[in-house]
C-alpha cells in the first residue's frame, strides 16, 4: 500500500491521479490533499478518499471549506504556503504527487525533499526556477523525482536498463498545438476559445495555452536538462502531430528507443505512482493500422518563439529561467481573462528577459526575488 500526499488534486492532474486511486484501492490510499479554490469539487474528493490532512488557498477559503464537507471525514484543514508545504510533508505520505500549477509548487517540492519523501513531479515550473538547488538537495537527501510529464516520463522509461554515458540525443516531441499551421498573419485574431482549443491532449488551461504557444516544450527543455543531467545541445524537439510517441531517446550505435501510447497523462501519472511496477489502466493500444502514418516536423521558432526564449534562459542560466517563467505565467493568466491578445505572450516574455539584470547562482531567496520581479514588470507592461 502506497500512501499519498496529492498537491493539486481538483487539477486535470490530481483529477487522473484519484480516479487511478479509485481503480486501484488496494494500492493506494490517499493520505492529503491540496487545492487553491475549487472548493465544492475539493469537498466531494475529501469526503470520498477520507484524506487527514488538506489545504486550500487562504483563510477564507479553509473556513468555507469546512461548511461544504458533509460526510464523517473531518481532516485537519490548512491554508497558504505553509499548509501546502504542510501536505508535502507530511508524515504518514510515502510519495507526493506535485501537481499545482506554477511557482506555487516550489516551496512544497523543497518540503517534500527535506522530508525525504519520494516525488512524482508534474509542477514542470518547480525545475526550471529553480533546478539546481531543487536536484542538489534530492540527491543530498537521497530522494528520487520520478517524471509525470508524458514526455518526460517517456525518456526516463527509455533510460531504464541503459547506461546514460551511452545517451546521445533526447528527443521530445510537441503535438504542435492548435495553431501548427496557422500562419502568423493570423494570429492576432486568435481567441482564448481557439487557443483552449487542443487536438489531442485533454488538460488544464494554464498548460493548453503554453502548448499553444510552445512555451510548454520550451519549459520541458529546461526541465530536462536538470531530470537527466544533460545539455540543452543534447535535446531536439520534434513536432509530431498525432502525439503517439511521447518522446525518444537516441544512443550513440544509432538506435532510437521509443515510448509509445494514447495521448492520455493516465499512463504517465500511474506509471510515476507505481514505479517499478505497471498497472492495469483499461486504455486500449493505438490502433496502428488505422493511424496511416506518424509524422514529424521542425518546430517553427519564427512563429513559436517560446523555444528561443527556452534556449536563451538554458545559456545564461542564473535567474533568467525563473524571470522568464514568471512573464509567462503573468501574460497567460491575462491572455486567458482577455486582457491582452495571443501575440502579446510572446512579446511581453522577450521584454521582460531583456530588460531583466541576471543574478548568477542565485539562492532562493534570489530565485524568489527575480520572480517577483517578473511578475510585476509585466503587470506595469500590460
Amino acid at each position: 500500500m502506497k500512501r499519498l500526499s496529492i498537491l493539486g488534486s481538483t487539477g486535470s492532474i490530481g483529477t487522473s491521479a484519484l480516479n487511478i486511486v479509485r481503480m486501484h484501492p488496494d494500492r493506494f490510499q490517499v493520505k492529503a490533499l491540496t487545492a487553491a479554490n475549487n472548493l465544492h469539487g475539493f469537498a466531494r474528493q475529501i469526503d470520498e478518499f477520507e484524506p487527514e490532512l488538506v489545504s486550500v488557498l487562504d483563510e477564507q477559503n479553509a473556513l468555507d471549506l469546512s461548511r461544504l464537507l458533509s460526510g464523517p471525514c473531518r481532516p485537519e484543514i490548512r491554508f497558504g504556503d505553509d499548509g501546502y508545504c504542510a501536505a508535502a510533508a507530511y508524515q504518514d505520505s510515502d510519495l507526493v504527487l506535485l501537481a499545482m500549477v506554477g511557482a506555487a509548487g516550489l516551496k512544497p517540492a523543497l518540503s517534500a525533499i527535506a522530508s525525504k519523501k519520494q516525488i512524482a513531479l508534474a509542477n514542470k515550473e518547480t525545475l526550471v526556477m529553480a533546478g539546481e538547488i531543487v536536484m542538489a538537495k534530492a540527491r543530498e537527501n537521497g530522494v528520487s523525482i520520478l517524471p509525470v510529464d508524458s514526455e518526460h516520463s517517456a525518456i526516463y522509461q527509455c533510460l531504464k536498463g541503459n547506461q546514460r554515458k551511452d545517451v546521445k540525443t533526447l528527443f521530445l516531441t510537441a503535438s504542435g498545438g492548435p495553431f501548427r499551421q496557422t500562419p502568423l498573419a493570423a494570429f492576432n485574431a486568435i481567441t482564448v476559445a481557439d487557443a483552449l482549443d487542443h487536438p489531442t491532449w485533454n488538460m488544464g488551461h494554464k498548460i493548453t495555452i503554453d502548448s499553444a504557444t510552445l512555451m510548454n516544450k520550451g519549459l520541458e527543455i529546461i526541465e530536462a536538462v536538470h531530470l537527466f543531467d544533460v545539455t540543452p545541445d543534447d535535446i531536439q524537439v520534434l513536432i509530431h502531430p498525432q502525439s503517439i510517441i511521447h518522446s525518444m531517446v537516441g544512443y550513440t550505435d544509432g538506435t532510437i528507443l521509443a515510448q509509445m501510447g494514447q495521448p492520455d497523462m493516465k499512463g504517465a501519472i500511474a506509471y510515476a505512482l507505481s514505479e517499478p511496477d505497471r498497472i492495469e489502466l483499461q486504455m486500449p493500444f493505438p490502433d496502428f493500422t488505422t493511424l496511416g502514418a506518424l509524422t514529424f516536423e521542425t518546430p517553427d521558432t519564427h512563429r513559436f518563439p517560446s523555444l528561443l526564449f527556452a534556449a536563451e534562459a538554458c545559456r545564461q542560466k542564473g535567474t533568467m529561467p525563473a524571470v522568464m517563467n514568471a512573464a509567462n505565467e503573468i501574460a497567460v493568466t491575462a491572455f486567458l481573462e482577455k486582457r491582452i491578445g495571443f501575440l502579446d505572450i510572446f512579446n511581453l516574455i522577450s521584454k521582460t528577459m531583456e530588460v531583466h539584470t541576471r543574478i548568477d547562482n542565485p539562492d532562493l531567496s534570489r530565485i524568489i526575488e527575480a520572480d517577483c520581479w517578473a511578475r510585476d514588470k509585466v503587470q506595469s507592461l500590460i
